[in-house]
């Protein structure tokens, strides 16, 4: 097998912080305010969320909110971009897992942390990509779409599998509708509907198996 150095994807387009953190006492302030945006979020949705909300969840003053972000947009943001990379980096760092022998068995693991983290992740089934709020002209790869680019290389490293533009689009496609069944597993369901979950497993294999093969019972 090829073993290959994998990162998350850096997510153009979605945080906007005014100041970089370079101590960790700004590290953590940081990370106070995405917590507690998360926090918000999940319990009232994005939409309604206000900087305010933020310094209160926080307890910080609005001004300490203001010094890394310009407006409630960053806010969303970055929170998004924060969810997207650390789900990104844990499934493609799955990918190289030796445990796995097949592309199936990869990509079904890789996948269960973004099931994880919709379960478990305050805010990450409003704003995981953060494609829905960049409210500015695209000018750049969607978020979702690089991720999926990220680990579809991965895949056909570690692998060997086709790695053609036709098998390129049919794994985007298994990633929009794996995502897609994800949400609606999670909208009343707090632990996930088992039934969309393996309704996404099920779609992946079946836009997959054409161009990858399926492992020998």
């Amino acid at each position: 097998m090829v073993q290959t150095h994998l990162e998350a994807p850096r997510l153009e387009g979605t945080a906007v912080i005014r100041n970089e953190p370079v101590q960790a006492r700004s590290a953590a302030r940081l990370t106070a305010l995405l917590d507690a945006a998360a926090h918000v979020v999940h319990e009232i949705g994005y939409e309604r969320l206000t900087t305010a909300m933020v310094a209160d969840r926080a307890g910080a003053s609005i001004g300490t909110v203001y010094r890394y972000f310009p407006d409630r947009i960053a806010v969303l943001q970055s929170l998004a971009a924060r969810n997207a990379e650390r789900t990104s980096g844990l499934a493609l760092a799955e990918v190289s897992n030796p445990a796995h022998q097949h592309w199936v068995g990869a990509l079904s693991a890789a996948f269960q942390h973004v099931v994880v983290a919709f379960r478990d992740e305050p805010g990450f089934a409003s704003l995981r990509y953060g494609d829905t709020i960049d409210l500015r002209p695209s000018t750049g790869t969607p978020a979702m779409q690089a991720f999926a680019d990220a680990l579809f290389d991965a895949l056909v490293a570690r692998f060997g599998v086709d790695g053609s533009d036709a098998a390129r689009t049919a794994f985007a496609s298994a990633v929009v509708a794996s995502d897609a069944l994800c949400a609606r597993a999670f909208r009343q369901e707090p632990a996930g509907d088992e039934r969309f979950l393996e309704a996404g497993r099920t779609a992946t294999v079946a836009l997959l198996a054409p161009f990858w093969g399926t492992p020998a019972l």
